[in-house]
């Protein structure tokens, strides 16, 4: 009786770890204040015709799209390819993070606001070190960017299982 009491508590423990697990990495895919809505997830292509035909006005967009490159330092921003092999930066508001060991080609869906934006020499070089390039290619930065900003205020990362 009593070895039988002993199996079933350690069936328990075992069964309410693999729950607490469980809850744990589903609640580790979302990141940021604001919960994301994929059912209003736009394609990077739709946002970019949308962001262009308001001529770069400041405009709210969720959308989804793979991850191109993560901020391997800190995890606080990521690049996203534009649909035409050119990528955009979406920094994340209030700096919050994704893990820095995320995958490139996760799928992704982030909500926030789209901006023009030009990002300085030393903002550009410091992206590059996040990134981490080599200093040859850090010093061949000689001028600023203007580009399409993205600030995100939530991320959804949609892990495959």
């Amino acid at each position: 009786m009593k070895n039988r009491f002993l199996a079933l508590v350690a069936v328990g423990l075992l069964a309410s770890c693999s729950n607490t697990k469980e809850a744990t990495a589903d609640a580790k895919m979302e990141y940021g204040p604001v919960k994301v809505e994929e059912k209003s997830a736009l394609t990077v292509q739709a946002m970019m015709a949308d962001f262009q035909a308001k001529k770069g006005a400041k405009t709210e967009y969720t959308f989804q799209a793979p991850l191109n490159q993560v901020c391997a330092k800190a995890g606080c921003w990521v690049n996203v390819d534009k649909g035409n092999g050119e990528t955009f930066m979406v920094r994340f508001k209030d700096h919050f993070t994704i893990p820095t060991d995320t995958e490139v080609g996760t799928e992704a869906i982030m909500h926030g606001v789209a901006y023009q934006d030009t990002v300085s020499v030393d903002m550009l070089c410091h992206f590059a070190e996040d990134a981490g390039e080599s200093e040859e290619e850090i010093m061949k930065i000689t001028e600023p960017k203007i580009t399409m900003g993205f600030e995100a205020d939530g991320i959804k990362l949609l892990v495959k299982k």
